[in-house]
């Protein structure tokens, strides 16, 4: 009589993300680059002023649309008041500054978990300087966004800040913000 069970496959958790899963996926991308290839999208609409908002449902990836995602993510954006808006939702530069604080924070519990590195606390703070004149077309010499973003995050972990700070800055976000990243902006009437 054979006494040997079969064994079950065992799920590795660190920090809420399954590494087991993490690694297969890894592992799958090294073995089919093609699978790498993702495509996100937002749709917007103007609604009045500076109101207008954005709806986010599907994308592409692994080689196929994603169809996980019965009801879209709404966006507003809005201006504060200062700036001739009625405060209906973040402004777009707000925005990055939230996309870019999750973008890090989710990079580095990933990548720390892939490393097997614990992780309890993550608060961040993020500032960024922006000179009117740009946006106002008053000067060809100030930038129309940020002409700096300043990030400060508490990390609860063992490890150093150096390494989570290496974690971090694997961010696409990041990478999109702190690199000039070419955009294509076509227009049409109708």
């Amino acid at each position: 009589m054979n006494t040997q069970t079969a064994t079950q496959p065992t799920t590795k958790t660190v920090n809420g993300v399954n590494v087991t899963a993490l690694f297969e996926t890894i592992d799958a991308v090294k073995n089919d680059q093609e699978l790498a290839a993702f495509q996100f999208r937002s749709n917007n609409h103007w609604i009045d002023g500076g109101h207008n908002r954005s709806s986010i449902q599907s994308f592409y990836g692994c080689r196929s649309e994603d169809t996980t995602r019965s009801e879209p993510f709404m966006l507003d954006a809005d201006e504060p008041p200062i700036l001739l808006g009625q405060d209906k939702g973040a402004n777009p530069v707000e925005y990055i500054l939230h996309a870019l604080a999750a973008c890090l924070t989710t990079t580095m519990v990933y990548h720390a978990a892939a490393r097997g590195i614990e992780i309890e606390a993550v608060d961040s703070a993020l500032e960024g300087d922006l000179d009117l004149r740009g946006f106002l077309g008053l000067s060809d010499q100030v930038r129309k966004g940020y002409h700096d973003i300043r990030v400060k995050m508490r990390v609860k972990s063992s490890a150093t800040p150096s390494v989570l700070k290496e974690l971090a800055q694997f961010s696409p976000v990041f990478d999109v913000v702190s690199r000039s990243v070419p955009v294509k902006v076509e227009i049409e009437t109708y």
